[in-house]
């Protein structure tokens, strides 16, 4: 897995723990080994640029997912995953568990919504959660 992380964010954050559980996520989705995903890590002001610019809501959110290949889980084929932007400053205002658990939460989630899940209707979400759910938990113990 080529996992490439930048952190604009002015927030400190490990940067290492965040590529192991995309990795991990990877794998865990059957994702082959030389699949790409780009995760950068923003301000709330250029969340808030690109959050209009691409979804044309104003202000931050906490994650975008930007898929860039239609790579599948259980691909047999390399490709790019695509690219996830995180939002620490606005992810540790609706933190519950602090804000490296949400960042990993919300690095999980952007992952899923590259590989094509979404949580728009309710029994998405109960698929697309339950993953989260597992792959989180899974990390947390290997």
């Amino acid at each position: 897995m080529n996992i490439e992380l930048s952190n604009e964010s002015g927030v400190e954050i490990n940067e290492a723990d965040i590529v192991s559980l995309a990795e991990f996520a990877m794998r865990r989705m059957g994702l082959h080994e030389d699949c790409d995903l780009a995760i950068s890590i923003v301000d709330e002001p250029r969340m808030s640029v690109l959050h209009e610019e691409w979804m044309g809501l104003e202000g931050p959110t906490d994650v975008l997912s930007f898929p860039m290949d239609e790579v599948e889980p259980h691909s047999p084929e390399p490709g790019i995953v695509g690219d996830i932007v995180l939002c620490p400053q606005f992810a540790e205002a609706q933190a519950k568990k602090g804000l490296a658990a949400e960042l990993h939460l919300l690095t999980i989630h952007g992952i899923l919504h590259c590989l094509g899940y979404d949580h728009a209707e309710p029994e998405e979400e109960l698929i697309m959660f339950g993953l989260q759910d597992s792959i989180l938990a899974q990390w947390q113990v290997r």
